[in-house]
């Protein structure tokens, strides 16, 4: 199995296909294994690149907490050991941080950012619901299968079938989190603050949401959008945190348009289709509602 050292930690990585690199950063107490309705499509067009962060899978599970610049240099070391200097970053939730913090510490590797269901940190973001952010908490102290059954109205639409659900828990049942490294990794969360330094970014950038995103409010994508110059925003309807699940056609397609657009050195700019509930900032990025 390939492992690359990072601060005395082994990091677990893998790849599969060929052609541009795409980084893939998973998000709070998931494995790479969560890649797996993405992953095989992606493949088909590019070399994929996926790890375990740090206390999860077949990573180590150091002490934390796990700051989301620690996360970031795992993905870096990651880069390193593939021989690729730079790459296509495609972070969700909490990966999404990592990601961020990725194009802010090392700019010059990353060739387009993808940011799925996330939040830049700090006093700036939109709070989800109260019960959500108690959930969050309160699962570190719950079985991993209380903790995974606790979270599922926060991250799953109310739409989407139960067996698709259940594809998503048979797949992360054998990984599930310790949960004193489930509690490192979100300490690095509550900890990390990036919306001030985000308009330092210039890669090509897509902004991705669920429209009825419990965990991470989808205003959060907006506020992101809206402060790296020229970024796509994508709001799916009928989705909630775990979109790739709830719409992974629409959402795919969402993706691999993108992708394919910057490969071939082209920034599409859509006109706006829909928008999401809430206000919407006068100084907004370009926004679809794909349906």
């Amino acid at each position: 199995m390939p492992y690359v050292a990072n601060e005395g930690v082994r990091i677990y990585w893998d790849q599969q296909g060929q052609g541009e690199p795409v980084l893939l950063i998973m998000g709070l107490g998931y494995t790479s294994h969560m890649w797996y309705r993405t992953r095989p499509l992606l493949a088909e067009h590019f070399r994929t690149i996926a790890f375990d962060n740090r206390g999860v899978g077949r990573s180590d599970t150091p002490a934390g907490p796990y700051p989301i610049a620690l996360m970031a240099s795992d993905a870096a070391a990651v880069l390193d050991e593939a021989e690729i200097e730079s790459a296509h970053v495609f972070g969700i939730s909490m990966g999404g941080m990592i990601a961020q913090e990725f194009a802010l510490q090392y700019p010059m590797r990353v060739r387009s950012l993808i940011l799925g269901c996330t939040a830049a940190g700090g006093p700036t973001s939109v709070r989800s619901e109260p019960e959500a952010t108690q959930m969050l908490k309160a699962r570190a102290k719950m079985t991993p299968d209380e903790a995974a059954t606790a979270a599922l109205p926060f991250i799953y639409d109310l739409g989407t079938p139960l067996d698709r659900i259940e594809e998503d828990l048979a797949i992360r049942r054998p990984w599930f989190p310790l949960p004193e490294s489930y509690l490192a990794q979100l300490h690095g969360i509550l900890a990390w603050e990036g919306f001030g330094r985000l308009p330092a970014i210039s890669a090509p950038s897509l902004v991705i949401h669920g429209e009825n995103d419990r965990l991470v409010h989808p205003g959060n994508g907006r506020l992101i959008a809206n402060r790296i110059p020229g970024a796509k925003l994508v709001f799916i309807p009928h989705a909630s945190h775990i979109f790739l699940t709830d719409q992974p056609q629409i959402a795919h397609e969402a993706i691999l348009s993108f992708l394919k657009d910057v490969t071939a050195g082209v920034r599409n700019h859509h006109p706006l289709q829909g928008a999401p509930p809430g206000n919407k900032d006068p100084l907004s990025a370009e926004e679809t509602t794909s349906c």
